[in-house]
């Protein structure tokens, strides 16, 4: 039976990614406690991917909530542009901490807009310069975002299809996955021989993991690699850790587990751990400099109405103080435990074509003749899990599980287990 809520939902809001012709009613939710949430029937359900990977230390975390209403009470918003306020002078403080190698922050509002500006960094820093740089690589099978820049250097498929003609030309190499990593190198090589380090502006790339790809995982050697041999050639760098950031891999960056680093780094999703949007582009001196000239016209022509929102920030540094005192890491590594022990168990299923895990993230490849993100499968598999009362939001064929950090044991279990009862379904 519809709620008074479903109605006035369909009366007036349109979802995202959603066919709304057909679309199943939305469920609301009403509360959120810890790795759950709750809907107005009082029904309590297991968010196993995180609210979209955003809620890394589960919903409604005391200490950022009281972050924000002390912030609130304070100062809620204030123009970026030639103000500036404590919250954001200390976010980038902490930030920065993190990733010794760059120094400075420049925030925006999602992981779409931490993409371009990212984009537009590394373009006219070489605008700048007097150089003509304007080609950007990518991996084939990227997403980076919903904006057009975003959308530019994202893989070509269903979520571009109806901008195809608008996007801008973008050099894309194959996804360095286990069998392509010396082939993603040599095109790579053969790209900065063909059109010379003087044509390519950027690389970009979402380290280790491609997430809405079909949570794709590569190797840190490959990826090391790779960002040495751009390097070398100064063609700028740029990880987009908008899904990777914060300990999903295991490390408080994706890109730790590299040597050579990245000269710009995109962050969002879990900045605020779950409760704001919100979002950060960090670089490093070299970046930075270029744009430091008398001739106004280099300077960096970006901005957002909500630029470095005070309440964001708050919720920034409450949820990076976590890191600091928390046993946060400890979570996220029993969490990699789990994954590793329930991966073997069900690599050899019937059903499964491969089973891939890193950090927190785990992904589970269905066997389909028809893969991709509007496979019939997803459906099936997404209505069941709701049924269990267990949130899991599958990627086309791939059923993937990102966790809050504190999620307990019994409750991972109970993930595990209605993935089990949903393999043995299967006809």
């Amino acid at each position: 039976m519809s709620s008074s809520l479903q109605n006035r939902d369909r009366d007036f809001i349109w979802h995202p990614y959603t066919q709304m012709k057909d679309a199943l009613p939305f469920v609301p939710m009403v509360r959120g406690e810890g790795s759950y949430l709750y809907d107005e029937a009082g029904n309590q359900y297991i968010d196993a991917v995180s609210s979209w990977w955003t809620n890394i230390h589960g919903h409604a975390d005391p200490d950022i909530a009281a972050a924000i209403y002390a912030q609130a009470q304070k100062l809620e918003q204030v123009i970026f542009a030639g103000f500036t306020h404590q919250p954001a002078i200390e976010l980038a403080e902490k930030l920065l901490k993190r990733i010794p190698f760059h120094n400075k922050v420049f925030y925006s509002d999602n992981g779409s807009t931490a993409v371009e500006v990212a984009i537009k960094m590394a373009l006219q820093f070489y605008w700048n310069k007097g150089e003509e740089r304007s080609k950007v690589i990518a991996f084939k099978d990227a997403y980076h975002g919903d904006t057009f820049g975003a959308m530019s250097v994202s893989a070509r498929g269903v979520f571009t299809a109806p901008f195809q003609n608008l996007l801008f030309d973008v050099e894309f190499i194959p996804t360095p996955t286990p069998g392509n990593e010396q082939l993603a190198i040599d095109e790579l090589k053969a790209l900065i021989e063909r059109y010379g380090k003087s044509s390519i502006a950027g690389f970009i790339f979402e380290p280790l993991v491609l997430g809405s790809g079909g949570m794709l995982m590569y190797s840190e050697k490959v990826l090391d690699e790779m960002i040495g041999i751009c390097k070398a050639h100064s063609i700028i760098t740029i990880a987009d850790e908008v899904m990777t950031g914060f300990g999903r891999t295991g490390k408080f960056l994706a890109t730790d587990y590299c040597q050579n680093k990245p000269d710009i780094i995109c962050l969002s999703k879990g900045i605020t751990g779950g409760f704001l949007p919100f979002a950060a582009t960090t670089c490093t001196a070299g970046i930075y400099e270029a744009f430091l000239s008398n001739d106004k016209a280099k300077m960096f022509f970006h901005g957002h109405s909500y630029t470095a929102n005070p309440l964001g920030c708050a919720a920034g540094i409450a949820s990076l103080t976590l890191f600091e005192s928390d046993n946060t890491f400890d979570k996220i590594t029993q969490i990699d435990q789990w994954h590793s022990k329930f991966e073997s168990e069900i690599r050899e299923n019937a059903f499964v074509s491969d089973v891939r895990h890193r950090g927190t993230i785990l992904a589970i490849e269905l066997k389909t003749d028809d893969g991709g993100y509007l496979n019939n499968i997803r459906d099936r598999a997404y209505l069941f899990f709701m049924d269990r009362k267990v949130i899991l939001r599958p990627l086309g064929h791939i059923i993937y599980i990102l966790p809050p950090y504190c999620i307990s044991e019994a409750d991972m279990q109970k993930v595990y287990s209605v993935i089990r009862d949903f393999l043995a379904s299967l006809p």
